[in-house]
């Protein structure tokens, strides 16, 4: 978790910049970039992991290539919203694998699902697993994705962002 205290300067944010895009870019590459030693981006960079900025170092896979060519977004409408009716959902979904991303939501449903499949079979199978089984799901629309445009999980770091981790 990120510590409230934690304060980005321009040097951590020019780091985090080329940090997020690629985590195996030499400490020395980053600090030529940035303008500080590679032993002060390494100094930097575990601050960041110990403060929680930098929340996980993952590899990115092609989903196609590891036999799920197929992803569908789901937007799922709950019955009831009571907490505790949200957290067990919350939990179920953290618990499959096909799940990719979950994110409780504003608007028309409670929430939007990523889920990777290998195929419509399996897609049904998820389906009836975890949403025509539960009770407390009312109703969900599926979207299934023709191309992957872009994806990933790089923050922003325009100077919007630079302003206001300086006021922090």
């Amino acid at each position: 978790m990120q510590d409230d205290d934690t304060t980005l300067d321009d040097f951590d944010l020019r780091i985090l910049e080329r940090y997020q895009h690629d985590t195996q870019l030499p400490a020395r590459t980053i600090a030529k970039a940035v303008g500080l030693s590679a032993a002060a981006v390494q100094r930097r960079l575990k601050r960041l992991r110990e403060t929680g900025v930098i929340r996980r170092e993952v590899a990115e896979l092609a989903p196609q290539a590891v036999g799920l060519p197929i992803t569908c977004l789901v937007a799922v409408d709950l019955e009831r919203e009571r907490a505790v009716e949200l957290e067990r959902f919350k939990r179920k979904m953290l618990g499959l694998a096909e799940v990719q991303q979950c994110y409780y939501v504003t608007g028309q449903a409670d929430f939007i699902l990523v889920v990777l499949v290998s195929s419509m079979e399996a897609y049904d199978d998820f389906t009836r697993r975890a949403l025509l089984e539960d009770d407390n799901v009312r109703s969900f629309v599926t979207t299934i994705v023709m191309e992957r445009v872009k994806t990933g999980v790089a923050v922003p770091l325009s100077s919007t962002a630079r302003a206001t981790a300086r006021r922090r």
